[in-house]
């Protein structure tokens, strides 16, 4: 079975929404392939219950649609995907459920790109044929583990933080866990809260700011030099936090906002971790050496018994497994070459939304961007 499109957009996350979206109001005919059985897939199938956005509404909303009156400033993961199934229906994106791509290569000659794909349903193969190629399948694309010598001794129940929900069935259990960023800080909280012995992994430097800091300092920023907007809030989170290098955490040297736009390292937003790490009641440890059996062993000499550990320690992205001819757009990663603002756009035809480490507005961008040089190319001939 073969189909021609004029623009095939891989994912129908948040960004495959929004680059659908922005192309629609162009009339720009197009097609959603996602390999899961729903939009946003993330949001409703690999998120904690107790996730918000870490940022304020007014910079996660998509193209074209503000967030609600009423809606939290901070909004819940509940709220943020009906937001998602509104914003598609406002938008008619009906994306293609349970197709999976398996392959994507241009075609010279035809001046095409060539998608193969397999229906997962029906257990049929599909190809596209379309003038225009828009991976949007994010950043986050499977689960990353890291090698730990032992791993395969440890007894009790090791998982990745997508599978993660509630902290309640750890209640009363050692649990581990490995990774020290947004996800890594709330999971710890989640699970000291529901009455686990909880200990974290913080291996490398971490601003740790409030959901207020950030804001203000995403504000300023638009007005004020980055240096001086980091200075000033660095130093207003060191006077709400204090000194958390005796608890084992210590700042990066360049600011959050300078390390956010140089290496795509967001920082930490405090929902209570640090409060509950300074009484004790949260334990911090170094990097791992290794494990055997149930007893993991630290950088530091230390060792613990665990019940269970937490991988929070990130994704990523599958773009390089099925996408061939992109001419060196995306690194071995799977992350753009070229630096923000100019990542967005390859060759051929090729283009990519939510790569930019940048969040919900990096996606806005992109697809706007994405839009509006399609929109020129098609309707130019």
């Amino acid at each position: 079975m073969q189909e021609e499109v004029v623009a095939v957009i891989v994912g129908a996350g948040p960004a495959g929404l929004a680059a659908a979206a922005c192309l629609g109001r162009r009339s720009v005919p197009y097609l959603v392939v996602e390999r899961e059985g729903c939009s946003a897939s993330l949001w409703r199938r690999r998120a904690y219950d107790r996730l918000k956005l870490h940022l304020a509404k007014e910079f996660c909303a998509l193209p074209h649609a503000p967030f609600p009156d009423g809606t939290p400033t901070y909004v819940p993961k509940r709220e943020f995907v009906a937001y998602l199934d509104a914003y598609a229906e406002r938008f008619g994106v009906e994306p293609r459920y349970c197709t999976s791509v398996e392959s994507a290569a241009y075609d010279e000659g035809a001046g095409r790109w060539v998608v193969a794909a397999r229906d997962t349903a029906a257990g049929t193969e599909i190809r596209y044929k379309a003038r225009f190629l828009v991976v949007a399948t994010g950043e986050n694309g499977v689960g990353s583990v890291p090698e730990i010598p032992g791993m395969e001794s440890f007894p009790g129940e090791a998982i990745h933080s997508s599978t993660y929900r509630s902290g309640g069935r750890y209640a009363g259990q050692r649990v581990l866990v490995v990774g020290s960023g947004n996800s890594g800080m709330e999971i710890a909280y989640d699970l000291a809260n529901h009455g686990a012995d909880t200990s974290i992994v913080v291996r490398s430097p971490v601003h740790i700011m409030t959901k207020g800091l950030i804001r203000l300092g995403i504000t300023l920023v638009q007005h004020v030099p980055v240096t001086i907007v980091d200075c000033l809030i660095v130093n207003m989170a060191n006077f709400i936090f204090g000194d958390l290098s005796r608890h084992g955490i210590v700042r990066p040297k360049p600011g959050p906002l300078a390390l956010k736009s140089k290496t795509g390292r967001s920082s930490v937003v405090d929902v209570g971790t640090v409060g509950l790490i300074k009484k004790g009641i949260i334990k911090v440890f170094g990097g791992i050496t290794r494990i055997i059996g149930n007893k993991v062993e630290f950088e530091d000499g230390n060792e613990s018994s665990f019940d269970a550990i937490v991988f929070a320690t990130g994704y990523k992205t599958t773009v390089n497994l099925w996408l061939k001819d992109d001419k060196c757009m995306l690194n071995n990663d799977g992350f753009p070459e070229k630096d923000y603002p100019n990542h967005w756009k390859g060759e051929n035809g090729l283009y990519c939304a939510g790569f930019a480490r940048r969040g919900l507005a990096g996606i806005s961008m992109d697809a706007k961007n994405i839009a509006d040089d399609i929109t020129e190319i098609f309707f130019s001939g």
